[in-house]
């Protein structure tokens, strides 16, 4: 048998399972079991697959088929030009999410806080390109999402300007830490209606503490923004990732909170994405 041969199976077995972009998936599988990037996988189309090979991408394969995310089967995701570490404890890293960091990164500041930061992907990815004086904390309360951070703080060298505290919103900070410049989260938005019509590839297997507040989809930043102001240093701003319909709600607890300046800043798709605020400066 040839890579082009079984390919064409592994394409058959996805689609049949219903997954949206099989070819798509199919070839990232198989760049993995070869551990080389998807790109050149044309380039060893014809070549004959080692019967242990077959066997281990054809089970990969019957995983993926089983809905299991692809991040999952590889453990890594790209996310904003970088490879990042998954696990089932923490969020897949979404393209959306790449609109927080593009409007964080439009801001002024060098001490930032990340509030559920899960892998660490946003967190990470600010002080990566915010550039070596930038530091900033992560906290979670989730400990095994916490140990995925610390890896991927460890494999980006960013270790030494990055911290990382055990915990509920900002109650994980050590007394004393000093005001940021700014506060980012991605908290979990999703009505605990909502959350039963997910894909299965997101509801059978990404952390349910991550994606619901078991509730309207507000509770997390009605948490936040009661804390939020006073770690904020005058001018600082707060900026979170919302879901597509809750942008004039989340307006309203910002402004509600004394933050001015308030902006929603929609993804690719034109839907509500971000929301930023500012704390004035007396």
């Amino acid at each position: 048998m040839i890579w082009t041969d079984l390919l064409r199976q592994a394409i058959q077995t996805l689609t049949a399972a219903g997954i949206p972009d099989a070819p798509r998936d199919a070839r990232r599988l198989a760049a993995h079991v070869l551990g080389i990037d998807p790109a050149r996988i044309t380039l060893i189309a014809q070549d004959p697959v080692p019967p242990g090979l077959a066997q281990l991408y054809q089970g990969i394969v019957g995983q993926r088929a089983r809905r299991v995310p692809v991040s999952h089967l590889t453990g890594s995701r790209q996310f904003y030009g970088r490879t990042f570490a998954v696990t089932p404890d923490v969020l897949d890293p979404r393209p959306d999410t790449e609109i927080l960091v593009e409007t964080a990164l439009a801001r002024p500041w060098n001490r930032v806080l990340d509030l559920g930061t899960g892998s660490g992907c946003i967190l990470l990815t600010l002080l990566a390109e915010r550039g070596p004086t930038a530091f900033g904390i992560g906290t979670d309360l989730s400990r095994a999402a916490l140990a995925v951070a610390m890896r991927n703080a460890a494999a980006l060298r960013l270790g030494d300007r990055a911290q990382f505290h055990a915990g509920d919103w900002l109650d994980a900070l050590p007394g004393g830490t000093a005001a940021f410049d700014l506060i980012v989260s991605n908290p979990p938005y999703i009505t605990l209606d909502d959350y039963a019509t997910l894909a299965p590839d997101v509801g059978l297997y990404e952390p349910r503490l991550a994606l619901t507040d078991e509730g309207d989809g507000l509770n997390a930043y009605r948490r936040i923004l009661r804390a939020a102001p006073a770690h904020l240093v005058q001018g600082g701003w707060l900026v979170v990732e919302i879901g597509p319909t809750q942008g004039a709600a989340v307006v309203d607890l910002f402004r509600s909170h004394g933050l001015t300046t308030v902006t929603i800043t929609p993804d690719l798709d034109r839907r509500d994405r971000v929301v930023s605020g500012q704390k004035p400066r007396v």
